[in-house]
């Protein structure tokens, strides 16, 4: 398939793994009459259930992935830890939107981290951790209480451990099983907020609202928009987004996650996709991140996410979305297909939104 400027209609969107992400993008694509292949190893993910086509076969099957990739407009993806083969073998045959120069940096925190220092950035502080010699020393440098995050393949509170003092090293090295990591230093903070972000083809920038999070064991459960932050402040966290935007020369939808202390914005991390603390833009803006994310990849120009409302939207982890009846009472309930509730584990969320006050 060639590249074209701008996908019209009746073409197709690939998109590289088939959970509740995956799900949300088909189902913005379909009003905008754009097709979806969801490519995911899962008969019964999420995904699936909604797409026009699905290819299920693993991440490794170069036949597959070459069958998918040419019968594809443009491909995007919902999460970031693709194998890089896989990446190999697709942008052979069709454009990836957005680039390999964002998953290069995200998959890697410690790369992640230098590479938003380098474009003048402030994160916490850090440093690489390979053995118990190097923790004991990054531990001494940085100070406790601090956290052990692996380098690769860590989300939701994965891959953590949390450190008190030099005598929790052997445990903490247990937790990431002794994994290439970076520790990080505790920041002093008075909230969270995070900034859903998008550039199109043509480099225009475009975000939606800054919103406050609250995470509960590792995992996010509320997002709240307006953020309770200074009006400058949330300036300075869309410019934020922006700049790393730029700096990628990225095509979509971007999750930045800030730590507002007295000091200013920190950056904790980005996400090269749409993002669960912007799930809120489904009931409470016109144009949501899930459209946008596709009206990026496909070309089209970036629509208008306005808030119209305040928001906030919970996260339903586990059993709690056993109460869909009573959550969806009032509307602007989003369940995900999974047909088992496990501790842990997302199943849906719902946005509850009132009248816009500022």
């Amino acid at each position: 398939m060639t590249d074209a400027a701008v996908l019209a209609p009746g073409s197709r969107i690939g998109i590289l793994g088939g959970g509740q992400l995956g799900r949300m993008l088909a189902l913005a694509a379909a009003p905008l009459g754009l097709k979806v292949t969801v490519f995911d190893p899962d008969p019964a993910a999420p995904a699936a259930q909604v797409c026009d086509q699905h290819t299920c076969a693993g991440y490794d099957d170069v036949t597959a992935l070459n069958t998918f990739a040419a019968a594809v407009d443009v491909v995007t993806y919902e999460f970031e830890n693709i194998p890089t083969a896989a990446l190999d073998a697709i942008e052979a045959l069709v454009p990836v939107r957005p680039g390999r120069k964002a998953l290069a940096v995200s998959q890697d925190r410690l790369s992640e981290k230098q590479w938003l220092e380098g474009i003048g950035l402030t994160v916490a502080p850090y440093a690489e951790v390979n053995d118990e010699a190097s923790l004991s020393a990054a531990l001494n440098a940085i100070g406790a209480p601090a956290i052990l995050k692996t380098r690769r393949f860590g989300y939701d509170g994965k891959g953590q451990a949390r450190l008190s003092g030099q005598q929790d090293i052997p445990a903490a090295l247990d937790a990431v099983a002794g994994a290439p990591s970076v520790l990080e230093g505790f920041v002093d903070f008075t909230r969270e907020i995070s900034v859903i972000g998008a550039r199109g083809l043509t480099g225009d920038v475009a975000c939606f609202d800054p919103g406050e999070n609250v995470h509960e064991d590792g995992i996010l459960s509320t997002t709240t928009v307006p953020a309770d932050i200074p009006p400058a402040l949330a300036t300075d966290a869309v410019l934020i987004a922006a700049r790393i935007l730029n700096a990628l020369d990225y095509v979509g939808v971007i999750g930045v996650e800030l730590f507002v202390t007295d000091a200013g914005l920190v950056v904790n991390e980005f996400a090269p996709r749409v993002h669960n603390s912007g799930h809120w833009t489904q009931d409470a803006c016109l144009i949501d991140q899930f459209e946008q994310h596709i009206r990026c990849v496909a070309g089209w120009p970036l629509g208008d996410g306005q808030r119209h409302s305040n928001a906030v939207m919970t996260n339903l982890i586990g059993e709690e979305a056993d109460g869909w009846l009573a959550n969806g009472a009032r509307g602007g309930l989003h369940l995900y297909g999974k047909a088992e509730a496990r501790p842990g584990r997302k199943m849906g969320h719902v946005n509850r939104i009132t009248p816009k006050s500022k």
